[in-house]
């Protein structure tokens, strides 16, 4: 494998650049769409169909389920096109897909939930949702109370679940349960068809950023599933909940440094036509610093992002501190990258015609989902003996 020190000219081959016009087409596509859909607040089930029918939902997973079985250098040339769609959420929406409901299937699921279940997610076919967070406790996955009990050769399913991104259309659910024990050690992981009778969707969460995607509470009121939807082991799902969300995680660093480089070069392009006191707006000295100094910072975002992906193709198990790194540091430099990308915009970056307005809001996630900056840094305090 490459070196991650060197340009990204140099670390993607023919084959990612294939990829990468794949996707970019298929975001220019969705592109005109976005306004339209975040005031929806849902966009169509026919974009997870079509990018299903690309082999965008299984670029990490087996081929014998339908994925192309890459590895993360494809999934991060995947994430970084897709910032072309100027739609947070609905991408947001894919990678939950692709990268966020489905590995954990994909590892540890027996045969027959996977032909059951990934099968038809790599196609679109069947929506997923990844259901971790509940209204107690997001980044605390061992304080999770939803609860699995055993019944015969089944799973009774009661609780709540909250912020489940997909959740109002999901046809199945990756579902963390309690089977034990308080605490880490009592924790499993499910399949959860949605068809399932005693459960409810509580509403579709009105959102700040990201609203195309649909987020949502869900209730579980006596729903028996059979236990052989279980994914591994009985009581060892927060290792695997841990596991995945090294990949949710550097998922959100690849979408962050993407979704800055596109803000600069809107930003750029806007500067160039608007005129101020006589001159274009990016002659101005203020402006070329501003750009270039988050230029400059976005490539050290993307070096350090970069080694992540490198570290989880060389060494999955090992690569936690870098993730967590990237993660941090995309994510918070991405909120004064972009809130200065929408202050050049002066106006019109206040208004939902403007993409740019729309990042202003949906970057806000970055530092939020899938563990927010101060968990990171609780993370980083532990991986250096702090």
């Amino acid at each position: 494998m490459t070196q991650p020190c060197m340009h990204r000219d140099e670390i993607f081959t023919e084959e990612h650049r294939q990829l990468r016009q794949v996707v970019r087409r298929f975001a220019q596509e969705l592109a005109p769409f976005a306004e339209q859909w975040d005031e929806e607040g849902i966009f169509p089930r026919e974009v997870f169909t079509k990018a299903g029918a690309l082999g965008l939902l299984g670029i990490g997973h087996p081929t014998e389920y339908g994925g192309l079985g890459l590895d993360w250098w494809y999934t991060a040339a995947y994430a970084e096109e897709l910032a072309h769609t100027d739609n947070a959420g609905l991408n947001m929406a894919l990678m939950v897909q692709s990268d966020m409901a489905t590995p954990i299937i994909a590892a540890i699921g027996s045969d027959e939930v996977k032909q059951e279940f990934l099968a038809p997610a790599i196609t679109g076919e069947k929506i997923s949702a990844l259901g971790v967070s509940e209204p107690g406790g997001g980044s605390d996955v061992a304080a999770i109370r939803c609860t699995a009990r055993k019944d015969g050769g089944d799973y009774v399913i009661n609780g709540q679940k909250l912020w489940i991104t997909n959740g109002t259309r999901a046809d199945f659910i990756t579902l963390a349960v309690r089977t034990g024990d308080a605490g880490y050690g009592g924790v499993s992981l499910v399949v959860f068809p949605t068809n399932t009778p005693g459960f409810h969707v509580g509403k579709s969460l009105k959102k700040i950023g990201n609203k195309s995607s649909d987020t949502a509470e869900l209730f579980f009121e006596d729903c028996r599933i059979p236990q052989r939807y279980r994914l591994g082991q009985e009581n060892m799902g927060f290792y695997h909940i841990m596991t995945n969300f090294q990949g949710e995680r550097l998922i959100a660093a690849v979408a962050a440094v993407a979704g800055m480089e596109r803000a600069v070069k809107l930003a750029i392009q806007y500067g160039r036509d608007r005129h101020a006191f006589g001159k274009p707006l990016v002659k101005f000295q203020v402006w070329k610093h501003k750009l270039v100094e988050h230029l400059t910072s976005i490539e050290a975002a993307r070096a350090l992002t970069y080694l992540a992906v490198d570290r989880i193709v060389k060494a999955p198990h090992a690569a936690t501190r870098e993730i967590t790194m990237a993660k941090l540091f995309a994510g918070d430099l991405a909120q004064r990258v972009i809130y200065d990308c929408q202050q050049m915009h002066g106006g019109f970056g206040y208004t939902t015609e403007y993409p740019i307005s729309r990042m202003f809001t949906d970057i806000r996630l970055l530092t939020i989902g899938g563990g927010t900056s101060e968990v990171m840094k609780e993370i980083l305090t532990k991986l250096e003996g702090l």
